[in-house]
Formats: C-alpha cells, sequence, structure tokens
C-alpha cells in the first residue's frame, strides 16, 4: 500500500494512493497514519482490505486551496536516528574512510515536513546541502536483534527523505553533527510510506535528486556499506526501536560538499527535486529563515 497524508500543516487526513493512482480517503476507517496504526496488524488489514473491494471514498479538495497539499506521510514520530557515510561512492567523494561500523547521529522529529513544502534557509548559512535518503519506518518493536533478516522482518515500511544538512554548522562548528542537521524544515518526507511487502529488496531502488533541474544525485541502495537489515539491527542493540520511530539510512555521491570549489551549495529560490524508484518524488523550493 501507498498510504500518505493530506490536508494543511497540521490538520492532515489519512489517505490512500491506490492501484490506479486515484487518491482515497482512509479517515473513515482510521484516524491517521502513526505509529498506533503501524503496530495494529488488524487495523492495517481493515485498510487493506477496504482497499480492495474498492470501496473508499475519493479524497476531496473541500475548497480549500491546501486541502489536498501533502504533508509527511507518517504523524506522531517517535525518534528519526540517521546513518551517515552509508555508500561507498559518498565516503570517496568526501575523503572519508570507509567506516567499521555505521556512523550514528540523531534528528528531531520537529524537522520534519512535507515533500513539497518549502525548505528554510537557515539565517548565517553558507552551507546548506541537499541529501536524498532511503528513510525506513519501523512497524515492530525492535531490541536486540539476532540477524539482518529478523531486522527487515520489523519494518513497517520506506518512504524518501531529503536529509537537508549545513554543512559549516555540521563540520565547522564544534561539537556533534547534530548542530547541522536540525534547523527548521531539514527534513522533508514522503510522498508516501510504501508498506514494505511492496519494496521486494530495498538494496535495489535508485536514487536520485536535481537542482534547477540538472542531476546531482543518481545511486542505488545496492551501494549501501550497511544494508538496511543490517542497521536495523545494529541500532537495535544500542537503542530499543519502536513503531513510528524512523530511519534515514544515508545518501549517494553528488552532494555539494563532495564538488569541487566553488561548491554549489543551496541559495533561496533554488529548487530540488528527488526521487526513489517506486516511492515518490519530492519537490522543494528553497527560501531564507
Amino acid at each position: 500500500m501507498k498510504l500518505l497524508r493530506v490536508g494543511p500543516a497540521g490538520a492532515e487526513r489519512p489517505a490512500l494512493l491506490d492501484e490506479d493512482g486515484t487518491l482515497r480517503d482512509l479517515s473513515g476507517i482510521v484516524p491517521d497514519i502513526d505509529p498506533d496504526l503501524l503496530a495494529d496488524a488488524a487495523a492495517l488489514g481493515r485498510v487493506r482490505e477496504a482497499a480492495a473491494a474498492g470501496t473508499l471514498p475519493v479524497a476531496a479538495a473541500d475548497g480549500e486551496p491546501e486541502a489536498l497539499r501533502t504533508g509527511p506521510p507518517l504523524a506522531r514520530i517517535g525518534k528519526i536516528v540517521c546513518i551517515g557515510l552509508n555508500f561507498h561512492d559518498h565516503a570517496r567523494e568526501t575523503g572519508a574512510a570507509v567506516p567499521e561500523e555505521p556512523i550514528v547521529f540523531m534528528k528531531a522529529p520537529d524537522t520534519v515536513v512535507g515533500p513539497n513544502d518549502t525548505v528554510l534557509i537557515p539565517r548565517g548559512s553558507e552551507k546548506t546541502d541537499w541529501e536524498v535518503e532511503l528513510a525506513v519506518v519501523i512497524g515492530r518493536t525492535a531490541r536486540c536483534l539476532d540477524s539482518a533478516e529478523e531486522a527487515l522482518g520489523h519494518v513497517a515500511g520506506y518512504a524518501v527523505a531529503n536529509d537537508v544538512s549545513e554543512r559549516a554548522f555540521q563540520i565547522e562548528r564544534g561539537g556533534q553533527w547534530d548542530k547541522g542537521k536540525n534547523c527548521e524544515t531539514f527534513n522533508p518526507l514522503g510522498p508516501w510510506l510504501v508498506t514494505a511487502d511492496e519494496v521486494a529488496d530495498p538494496q535495489a531502488l535508485g536514487m536520485r535528486l536535481w537542482v534547477n533541474g540538472e542531476l546531482r544525485q543518481d545511486g542505488t541502495t545496492a551501494d549501501q556499506i550497511f544494508p538496511v537489515g543490517e542497521v536495523v539491527r545494529y541500532l537495535s542493540h544500542f537503542m530499543t526501536l519502536y513503531p513510528g520511530d524512523v530511519i534515514s539510512t544515508g545518501t549517494p555521491a553528488g552532494v555539494a560538499m563532495g564538488m569541487p570549489e566553488p561548491k554549489p551549495y543551496l541559495r533561496p529560490g533554488d529548487v530540488v527535486e528527488l526521487e526513489i524508484s517506486g516511492l515518490g518524488r519530492q519537490r522543494q523550493l528553497l527560501k531564507p529563515a
């Protein structure tokens, strides 16, 4: 299933994109796309049955210009765990050694915006960068998992994320990476939460990102140093993963930081577009904060 949330920011309602590409309203079946739904097999089953029966109403705009805005596909996100330098080609372009273990940092849930919402360049920023990433959404509580195969069984689904980053804040200001990762609007997510049964192999997904129409990133999850199952297994030994937690699994080569001088960092007026095979497409206009 392709689950999503539509409506004005803060007032989104649950929806489903059916096999014909029609947007269907789920608000008569479930209150939201949230951790409670992901952890409730019976509720998910009711959604599947209604989708298969063709009884879901078409989602209407209700006369409001923003009524069918696509919001983040998941409400009440618990935590966002990010993996740095998780692609061989990205490590090469930045001159970094391939990590022996996953590099872990956190991103606050309040950075999340819809896939087509405005992204704000922070005050004082000179090095705002882009990163197309595969987001993994947890559906079952995970503690100290034994294998990557077992870990994949705890995944509810997948989504597109843009791990927007301010490189000077991240690298040049001391302390941890979190300072360059948690600015307002720095995590566009969606458009859809695609359930795990529709993603046959999370290590076979094309990833692309354009800036002002110019292709900047063109990679594949096959290049990940630590595959999705291993990332989930590994993290489960350091923290408990709950339904509604999100893991951003790293970005391929092609970020501004890895390019020759003058590096083409983002400026107000730039447009970023990104997609992952089968998971949908995002578009953001950059504006000053």
